[in-house]
């Protein structure tokens, strides 16, 4: 077994030895067991990747500043984060006299365009069949007219005259 070897397989029984001690130690500073766990996790997971340990002098407080290290860039990466989603919130949220100011539809809004919604159903409803088959695969399919033409095996100006018809009878139905 190389030094390279031996200095790895030492730092990694160390770990297993001292790992209650070091889910302790990252616990108390990071006030989450889990977070630790997560930690002491890296740490193994740094150790037995280690390219060069045969110059270690201290292997634990090697292990120590190695997890320190880990959960510091851990801690700055939640800062960032937490600052990133803070500015991106901001920038979504309307305020007015420094109260918050939901984005969404109030109650009223909400009701008003449900009950447009079931005059404009209803108002399609009273189509005749043909002529709510070609509105329908034009504006809620997405279909241009020469497209709905072949689909219904109808001409484009046949579909033309359906979608004036379903307009005009919408406009005199609707509010």
């Amino acid at each position: 077994m190389s030094r390279h070897e031996e200095g790895k397989a030492e730092l990694i029984r160390l770990y297993l030895e001292r790992r209650a001690d070091l889910v302790r130690f990252f616990t108390v500073r990071l006030r989450s067991v889990a977070a630790a766990e997560d930690l002491v996790q890296d740490i193994y997971v740094r150790l037995s990747c280690l390219e060069n340990s045969g110059e270690i002098q201290n292997p634990m407080a090697y292990i120590y500043r190695l997890g320190s290290n880990l959960m510091l860039d851990r801690l700055r990466g939640d800062r960032r984060t937490a600052q990133r989603d803070g500015v991106w919130l901001d920038s979504q949220t309307m305020r007015v006299g420094g109260e918050e100011i939901s984005s969404e539809p109030s109650a009223e809004a909400t009701v008003a365009a449900r009950q447009r919604l079931a005059l404009l159903a209803a108002a399609i409803e009273e189509l005749s069949p043909q002529t709510q088959r070609v509105f329908r695969m034009h504006k809620f399919e997405g279909l241009s007219h020469p497209e709905v033409a072949v689909a219904l095996g109808i001409s484009r100006s046949a579909v033309e005259k359906h979608m004036m018809a379903a307009l005009k009878h919408l406009l005199d139905r609707l509010p």
